[in-house]
């Protein structure tokens, strides 16, 4: 009876690996004979660098950059094992898990320390940066990331713009000049876990800045200024991103790199199972698990659960998912992408910061009831 166990990460909760062994460990304590195979899974989000790196035996580096809030912080970037290819992973350095809840602001949050990371790699012999988009606390289009390497976002009267959101509605110009040229000489692959546009209503404004701490009032600011940096996208870069799906991921992030680097987007999920040959596990396997934190809506455009699920189904393997929050009305959705069932983490009642921290005790418990649940169906 062979297992595999592929979960993504619990945001602000746990690694992908730990849920895995979370599971595993309660799953074992009522079949200690199964076979179980981690294969921990990433999007293009957080733990996205730590899964490519480990599947193919690469290296990490670590280098002090400027945080989402201009505080210096210790990110770290990875060069595969298997080829010249650096792995940037945008939250190491922008990322929602340096700030607090109460500090998120993505008016002023920068990427500017993402842009960093990618000039720390280019001091590596590489021909290909993979930036992995997830988990950002910015929605500043990528402005912050591509003054670090370089442009110039100026305002009519010919100064820097402000850094964060707050910037984008003041750009009138845009100067490439000073563009480090060695990212001539590389290809740029954008793994993405989201497919929404630069901006409307499925945008990266109105979607995923409330959760970077965005009222009403600084959702139509941050909108506004979106809307003026797709216009200058067009203007300067001779491209229309704003359509583009994935052009939203990590606040804007995606448009940059598709109009400055030419870069080509991917989702993350299937860069992933390809790094781990998620494909050659599936083989003789008798069940899947995928699961993620939270289960709604986004779950089904490009997160790494049914991205997993879509592939055990068309091997035949059936698949059942966890998480720590599910969305209702999903079901028919889900069955659809080969999930057959969707378990809650949570046992009970219970606030979120109670939720977060006995996220692996309830793991190790739910384990427990999988197993006597699938043993109670074979029997």
């Amino acid at each position: 009876m062979k297992i595999i166990i592929s979960p993504d990460s619990f945001k602000e909760c746990l690694p992908a690996w730990q849920v895995a062994q979370a599971l595993a460990t309660g799953w074992r304590n009522v079949l200690p004979d199964s076979h179980l195979v981690c294969l921990p899974v990433a999007d293009g989000g957080e733990g996205t660098l730590d899964t490519l790196i480990h599947a193919t035996h690469g290296a990490f580096h670590e280098k002090i950059v400027t945080g989402p809030l201009g505080e210096p912080v210790k990110a770290r970037f990875g060069i595969l094992g298997n080829q010249p290819t650096a792995v940037i992973e945008m939250a190491q350095a922008s990322g929602l898990e340096w700030l607090t809840p109460e500090q998120r602001d993505p008016l002023r949050a920068t990427s500017f320390g993402t842009g960093e990371l990618i000039l720390a790699a280019l001091e590596h012999e590489i021909d290909t940066i993979i930036v992995c988009l997830g988990g950002s606390a910015t929605n500043d289009g990528g402005v912050g990331m591509m003054s670090a390497l370089g442009a110039a976002f100026l305002d009519q009267h010919g100064a820097p713009v402000n850094s964060g959101g707050a910037g984008l509605s003041a750009i009138a110009e845009i100067d490439l000049s000073r563009l480090d040229p060695r990212l001539k000489q590389v290809k740029v692959i954008a793994a993405c876990d989201v497919t929404n546009p630069l901006t409307g209503d499925n945008g990266a404004t109105r979607v995923f800045g409330p959760q970077k701490g965005a009222n009403a009032e600084m959702l139509a600011c941050l909108e506004q200024g979106m809307g003026n940096y797709a216009r200058q996208l067009q203007r300067y870069c001779g491209k229309d991103i704003d359509a583009i799906p994935g052009a939203g991921a990590a606040g804007g992030t995606g448009a940059a790199l598709l109009a400055f680097l030419d870069a080509r987007l991917q989702p993350g999920i299937d860069m992933v199972l390809d790094a781990i040959h998620y494909h050659d596990h599936l083989n003789y396997a008798s069940l899947v698990i995928v699961g993620e934190g939270k289960m709604d809506q986004q779950s089904l455009n490009g997160k790494a659960p049914v991205g997993a699920a879509r592939m055990a189904q068309k091997m035949g393997v059936p698949v059942i998912a966890i998480a720590g929050y599910v969305e209702r009305g999903l079901g028919d959705a889900l069955r659809e992408s080969g999930i057959e069932a969707c378990f809650p983490v949570v046992n009970g009642p219970c606030d979120l910061p109670t939720a977060l921290r006995d996220g692996e005790v309830n793991l190790i418990q739910l384990g427990e009831n999988l197993a006597g649940f699938y043993r109670a169906v074979l029997s």
